[in-house]
């Protein structure tokens, strides 16, 4: 498959997509629904899209949480269809987030899942470290989560 994959901006009218990504993704931890994508792209923080053929395949958001000069952020959320995985789509939203936390200076924040391996080697390969754990943190799951950090890019 060649089909070019593209990175932009999510719009209110992808919510509905996102919820069903959400629900594949993340059948057993509370998926987002359409309203949480739609509150979220609406609050001005920043969510993105990967879209391939037009189709939403991917989506990831990221919320500052406080601003210079000791800004934070905090990365609420990626996902990849399925079907698109494995094909560094993951890789390029995460990449295009911290790129808006880098311009800020930002100390970046996130949990993840302990038993996702491919998430948590992502994250690491960006720069992540496990600074905690949270336990029963996903629901109605009970999973434990790593806090990871990423500490701010002087680079801008």
């Amino acid at each position: 498959m060649s089909t070019t994959v593209t990175i932009g901006p999510l719009y209110r009218a992808d919510a509905e997509r996102c919820a069903e990504l959400e629900r594949l993704l993340f059948p057993g931890d509370a998926p987002w629904s359409a309203q949480a994508f739609r509150d979220a792209v609406s609050s001005g923080q920043v969510y993105l899209a990967a879209r391939a053929d037009g189709e939403l395949v991917g989506y990831g958001g990221l919320a500052v949480i406080a601003g210079p000069p000791q800004a934070e952020a905090e990365v609420h959320t990626i996902g990849v269809d399925p079907v698109w995985q494995r094909r560094g789509i993951g890789r390029a939203l995460l990449g295009k987030l911290l790129e808006v936390a880098d311009e800020l200076r930002a100390t970046v924040f996130l949990e993840v899942r302990t038993d996702n391996e491919p998430a948590r080697t992502l994250y690491e390969r960006h720069g992540f470290e496990i600074v905690g754990l949270r336990r029963r943190y996903y629901r109605p799951s009970g999973a434990d989560a790593h806090t990871m950090r990423r500490a701010a890019s002087h680079g801008g």
